[in-house]
């Protein structure tokens, strides 16, 4: 899709205005079932193969409540700190889309299960406490295939529906007004979907798998001009499911609306598509208001009163605060506030620590995590935790390192191996025959023909220049196509030349 619209700098945007964002994200709980019927839930079925009279919203069929998806919701919302409802009911939302085979989709409105509550998220350096209006539970959509063009509707050949995920329990955490990140509002959008995906996995409420759509963010961007407090008119940017993605779309909307402002034109209240492939919005349908979805009451469902005494037994069962959970593990790993801070900002920090439980150090965490997978991520275009490794393998590729098995070149090999598929980290090293020489007599042999072909070198070391060795180090590796424990090779020339 070829869009071309005007944008002004970052830089000049921020000069020039201010931007208020509000995060509305969606959250697919992990209950085995579905929000109203025992359709299952489970991810990659044939299409249409997980519906039921219910969830097709047939004549005749009535809702029933997922009582572990209220336990999941109320528990999302004490780790949110939340004012849990006493009382609370659904409501039908009425829209007309392929998607949802009822024409309505059932949610909460003004009486949600979770409101009030906050969320504190770290962004170089600073701490911004994030207001959250309201969590409420709903169900999902299903999903919609635009076969041809563009993978849009518009420009399509034809569509096709896959209702098995229609009816799939969902959790909509929708923040206040985020004010006063300035320059730093993408990074807080970004840190604080991180936050939130943290803490879902925390809870055990959802693999938040955002490439399968388990969590999704719609971005509401609006600017104001600088000095002034009244907010602006906002675009929604709809589901956007990953946590570059977040970030580049609110940069882009910034620089689009500051764009718009500066000639004089009005912003467009509306939601917008997000293009991963260029990085830009474009215009999806002119944003609805409350009262067009005509809510009114869920008929079929008796209104909900959680029991007092069984929230605070869930409060109970919940995990370590996210800001606590760093906060220790600051303490406990002993990086300077820049590398931790670097583990932050790459989303890392659930990955390392499940490397270092698995057994590595956590400079050997950080430094392949931060490191080498990550450069693949970025190669590759997609989040860290959706590299096909798992923080166990890395752990144990370190495990070959300490052992002296492999070295740091080869690990990488072994990286290679085990993000193409090939095996565990010790398969790999098997298969493609990585492990390192330690055999003298091979070692001694590459050393001999090292020396000989380069006596000058050799003589300096001979008298005394211990570290001119270094070249021939160099040429035994090479040699050895890297498969040499570098120690034992520097000891042996050294040997060889009669130097102690």
């Amino acid at each position: 899709m070829t869009v071309t619209t005007e944008l002004m700098s970052y830089d000049e945007a921020l000069e020039r205005f201010d931007p208020v964002m509000g995060l509305e994200v969606h959250v697919e709980l992990g209950t085995a079932t579905k929000m109203f019927c025992g359709c299952p839930t489970g991810f990659g079925a044939p299409p249409n193969t997980q519906v039921c009279p219910t969830c097709l919203g047939l004549p005749g069929s009535l809702p029933v409540l997922n009582a572990a998806a209220v336990e999941y919701a109320i528990r999302i919302g004490l780790a949110l700190n939340c004012e849990i409802a006493s009382w609370c009911r659904f409501a039908r939302k009425n829209y007309f889309y392929p998607d949802m085979p009822k024409n309505f989709q059932i949610s909460q409105y003004d009486e949600p299960i979770a409101v009030n509550g906050e969320i504190e998220v770290e962004v170089e350096g600073r701490t911004f406490r994030i207001g959250i209006e309201r969590a409420h539970m709903e169900e999902d959509t299903g999903k919609s295939l635009h076969v041809g063009g563009s993978g849009r509707i518009h420009g399509a050949e034809y569509s096709l529906v896959d209702y098995n995920r229609a009816g799939i329990p969902l959790i909509e955490i929708v923040t206040k007004p985020i004010e006063g990140a300035g320059a730093l509002a993408p990074q807080v959008a970004r840190a604080y979907v991180a936050t939130l995906r943290e803490l879902m996995r925390d809870l055990g409420v959802s693999e938040v798998r955002m490439e399968r759509g388990e969590l999704r963010c719609d971005a509401n961007v609006s600017l104001r001009p600088r000095g002034e407090t009244a907010f602006g008119t906002r675009t929604e940017t709809k589901n956007v499911n990953s946590l570059r993605s977040v970030e580049r779309a609110v940069r882009y909307e910034i620089c689009r609306q500051a764009a718009l402002l500066a000639r004089g034109e009005r912003i467009t209240q509306e939601t917008r598509h997000w293009h991963e492939d260029t990085g830009i919005t474009t215009p999806g349908r002119s944003k609805e208001q409350a009262e067009d979805y005509r809510y009114f009451p869920e008929p079929d469902l008796v209104p909900l009163a959680p029991d007092p005494e069984w929230v605070e037994k869930l409060r109970a069962t919940l995990p370590e605060p996210p800001s606590a959970r760093r906060k220790r593990l600051f303490e406990a790993w002993g990086f300077t506030e820049l590398e931790f801070r670097d583990i932050l900002g790459a989303g890392a920090l659930h990955l390392v620590e499940a490397t270092v439980e698995a057994g590595a150090t956590p400079a050997a965490a950080r430094k392949w995590w931060l490191g080498e997978l990550a450069r693949r991520a970025r190669e590759s275009g997609v989040e860290l935790d959706e590299l096909p490794i798992t923080p166990a393998q890395v752990a144990e590729v370190q495990r070959l390192v300490d052992a002296g098995k492999i070295n740091d070149k080869l690990a990488r090999e072994v990286f290679d191996g085990v993000l193409a598929g090939e095996g565990s980290p010790e398969e790999v090293v098997a298969a493609r025959g990585l492990a390192v020489v330690s055999d003298d007599a091979a070692l001694g042999a590459a050393v001999d023909q090292a020396i000989a072909a380069n006596p000058e070198i050799a003589e300096k070391v001979r008298g005394g220049k211990v570290a001119a060795a270094g070249p021939l180090i160099g040429a035994v590796m090479k040699q050895m196509r890297g498969q040499a424990d570098a120690a034992r090779v520097r000891q042996l020339i050294l040997e060889r030349l009669g130097v102690s």
